[in-house]
């Protein structure tokens, strides 16, 4: 697509008589900023999760929603929240002080986000699939556990992979609490 790619590149800033694309020199690599880069890196996975959440309930695009952060305004950065905004098509995004009951959730590293679901929620099915997601869960545990639990394994791996076998155990069980608790939630909203 050479042709399209000088005329885009004519059309980024004022060019000289005869100045091409193809007769150019690379740029060079300038100072960038990685806090801006994490930043964004961060809003692309908040805008994934939404989408995702949006596909398993079964909530069209064209209905908006509202999304609510666990933390204080002060925490986080706030510049790139209108882009949530507009690409989740959201009515608000409000901090909260404390989980939500009723609305869906998931986390973004450590910071954990709420989509309320008043009356969006079929919640026998949302029951299945959590109870699915724990029985998954409990067996992955458990093949980590026996890892573990294995003497010559753990005498003859490297540190590197014990502890990534630790976190995976870890990680492994602060999700199946997760579940257990939404689970607890919705019958409660049976």
């Amino acid at each position: 697509m050479p042709f399209i790619t000088e005329e885009i590149w004519q059309m980024l800033k004022e060019r000289k008589p005869g100045e091409s694309v193809m007769i150019s020199r690379m740029p060079e690599a300038k100072r960038f900023n990685k806090e801006l880069l994490a930043s964004f890196e961060s809003i692309k996975e908040t805008i994934s999760a939404v989408r995702t959440v949006r596909k398993e309930k079964d909530i069209p695009n064209k209905e908006s929603l509202e999304l609510m952060i666990l933390g204080s305004s002060a925490d986080h950065d706030n510049s790139l929240l209108p882009v949530i905004t507009k690409l989740c098509n959201l009515t608000q995004v409000t901090f909260v002080k404390s989980k939500q009951e009723g609305a869906a959730s998931f986390m973004i590293g450590t910071t954990e986000y709420f989509i309320p679901l008043k009356g969006k929620l079929d919640t026998e099915a949302e029951i299945a699939k959590l109870k699915e997601d724990l029985e998954y869960n409990k067996g992955f545990l458990s093949s980590v556990m026996k890892k573990l639990g294995n003497e010559r394994f753990v005498q003859n791996a490297p540190a590197h992979v014990l502890d990534l076998e630790h976190k995976k155990k870890s990680d492994a069980e602060s999700k199946i609490c997760s579940i257990e608790e939404r689970i607890k939630e919705l019958k409660k909203m049976e």
